[in-house]
């Protein structure tokens, strides 16, 4: 059983940055695809960037080119850097693990493992 903790969520002004982390208990995580998703209040929960266990980035259209998504395989840590915060970005951040070969990797069902979530408010 992987147990995967979030961390770095909280309170920023419109414009802003944050990063979040996510510790996993699994060794080795590099067999691991990570994935962060998002859930905001009264709305389902959508994917936002994944790092594919073969290294390959994958992001939402709604944060491409401002969230990037870095793991250090050797902390056992995947980040989420978070630039140009919006307040559209409020939401519970959770983050995710998959071993599965082959699925898509921004679809919640395709992920075993989940975080408990961080909460990212932006304030406009």
């Amino acid at each position: 059983q992987v147990q995967l903790v979030e961390s770095g969520g909280e309170l920023v002004q419109a414009g802003g940055s944050l990063r979040l982390s996510c510790a996993a208990s699994e060794r080795p995580f590099n067999n691991y695809s990570m994935a962060w998703f998002r859930q905001a209040p009264g709305k389902e929960r959508e994917f936002v960037a994944a790092s594919s266990w073969s290294g390959i980035s994958t992001y939402a259209d709604s944060v491409k080119g401002r969230f990037t998504i870095s793991r250090d395989n050797a902390k056992n840590t995947v980040y989420l850097q978070m630039n140009s915060l919006k307040p559209e970005d409020t939401a519970v951040y959770y983050c995710a693990a998959s071993r599965r070969l082959r699925v898509d990797l921004r679809v919640g069902t395709s992920y075993d493992y989940w975080g408990q979530g961080t909460q990212v408010t932006v304030s406009s």
